[in-house]
C-alpha cells in the first residue's frame, strides 16, 4: 500500500511539475499584444507558479 501511495505522489508531482514550467514558457511565449496579451501572461504566469508550489509541496510531503 506504501508503494502505491509513493507512486501516487510521484505521478503527481511530475504532472505539476511539467504544468507549472510549461504554464511559465506560454507566459514568455504569448503573441498578443496590449491588455490582452498582458493578462494572458498574468494567467500564464500565476498558473505556473501556482505548478510550481504544488510540485514544491509534493514533494515535500513524499520525502
Amino acid at each position: 500500500m506504501n508503494g502505491i501511495l509513493s507512486g501516487f505522489l510521484f505521478g503527481a508531482t511530475v504532472v505539476a511539475l511539467v504544468l507549472g514550467l510549461t504554464c511559465i514558457v506560454m507566459a514568455f511565449l504569448t503573441g498578443k499584444s496590449g491588455a490582452e496579451g498582458m493578462r494572458e501572461k498574468i494567467e500564464y504566469g500565476y498558473m505556473g507558479v501556482t505548478g510550481l508550489t504544488l510540485t514544491f509541496l509534493l514533494a515535500y510531503a513524499a520525502s
